[in-house]
């Protein structure tokens, strides 16, 4: 269970951290990149426990590592992703009102 905290808090981490980097970062919440990737981080240490590689020597790695990369790699790409998106919205919104 320490290894699922110590995930838990790294990606918590690394997710506030890519949502301040982030230059559009105004446009979804703060909490949005660090819960994705606690859930990315968590459901894969779950999934790689069930698997067997927490305690497989030299395998020991998998649980604690893997996890903490999957969910950073996964709040970027919800960043990326997520911030084009909501930009386009918010600029043909913008130009829709301003028509009127």
């Amino acid at each position: 269970m320490l290894s699922l905290t110590i995930v838990v808090l790294v990606t918590v981490a690394a997710g506030l951290i890519v949502w301040a980097n982030d230059k559009r970062h105004t446009r979804y919440g703060t909490g949005l990149p660090a819960g994705v990737a606690v859930v990315v981080g968590a459901v894969s240490w779950i999934i790689f426990i069930a698997a067997g590689f927490g305690y497989q020597p030299g395998l020991t790695w998998i649980p604690w590592v893997l996890p903490m990369a999957l969910g950073t790699v996964a709040a970027i790409g919800t960043v990326i992703y997520l911030g084009r998106i909501r930009e386009g919205h918010d600029t043909q919104r913008l130009t829709q009102a301003l028509k009127l």
